[in-house]
């Protein structure tokens, strides 16, 4: 978690959090076999860290699809939608 959050701080300085609702979608790409994570506590984490960045509070978040997908290299990849809005997206990558 404190990894997370050190990212987000540095990649969405400056963003101000705003109110109403959004969609966030997360995946998680991997390479070779399927890790085992719970991709509930990879949510909750994530969402978490993006507190204070795109929105207020979690409970914002309307619409929410969170998935493991084979990919080319590890990473996490979050994108996040005001609703009837703009799309945010950022990339966690090892």
């Amino acid at each position: 978690k404190p990894l997370i959050y050190e990212f987000f701080r540095k990649s969405w300085r400056g963003s101000r959090p705003a109110w109403g609702e959004f969609s966030v979608e997360i995946g998680m790409e991997y390479v070779g076999e399927p890790p085992w994570m719970d991709l509930d506590n990879l949510a909750k984490a994530l969402l978490d860290a993006i507190k204070g960045y795109a929105f207020h509070d979690d409970a914002q978040v309307a619409r929410l699809l969170v998935e493991r997908r084979p990919g080319d290299r590890e990473r996490i990849v979050i994108q996040v939608r005001k609703l009837s809005s703009s799309l945010m997206r950022r990339t966690l990558e090892d």
